[in-house]
């Protein structure tokens, strides 16, 4: 797939099943994260990748954040079985590092242009994917379980896997509504 169609019919993939990327495939997804622009050299992130057991603890931590979080008895029942919508969730956690030159908003940034890349680099090699943020990225409960610290964000988390469904075109969008030229 070439770079420039790539990122012009990016689109998300919400329905996702069997098989993950493996092998040198997921590799080169995680080396993809590992290229994102890293001012200072500060390497911000961390990712924890979910499959198999790893998918079914991720759902226990959201169960708790659910009972915790005072929600719905339907919301606690759901929360297990989010993370099991794909056979491969990463979770992209942006570890601030103190720094004069670069702010914490810029480390999120950082971990952001990482979830793109590999959502990107899982595409170009013929697998789908959606980054879901929501309730869980922000929840205490979520963020003390993966031991983050105070500055620390979950950026989101990043499902992979093969798409259901194919993937419908996104209409296009005019430039000219968000692009403003001083010449």
């Amino acid at each position: 797939m070439q770079a420039l169609d790539l990122l012009l019919n990016r689109s998300s993939q919400p329905r996702l099943q069997s098989p993950a990327p493996k092998g040198q495939v997921l590799e080169n997804i995680m080396q993809a994260a590992l290229r994102a622009p890293d001012h200072a050299a500060l390497t911000p992130w961390q990712f924890i990748v979910c499959q198999n057991q790893g998918l079914i603890k991720l759902g226990e931590i959201y169960k708790q954040a659910a009972i915790s979080g005072n929600k719905t008895q339907k919301d606690i029942e759901r929360a297990p079985q989010l993370p099991i919508r794909a056979p491969m969730v990463i979770v992209a956690i942006s570890k601030y590092t103190e720094h004069a030159k670069v702010p914490w908003v810029e480390q999120v940034a950082s971990t952001s242009c990482a979830v793109h890349s590999m959502q990107m680099a899982a595409l170009a090699q013929g697998f789908a994917g959606v980054w879901r943020t929501g309730f869980y990225a922000q929840d205490e409960h979520v963020k003390q379980a993966l031991n983050l610290q105070e500055k620390d964000e979950i950026v989101g988390f990043l499902y992979l896997g093969t798409a259901c469904t194919e993937t419908l075109p996104k209409p296009s969008k005019n430039s000219n509504d968000y692009f403003e030229f001083w010449n």
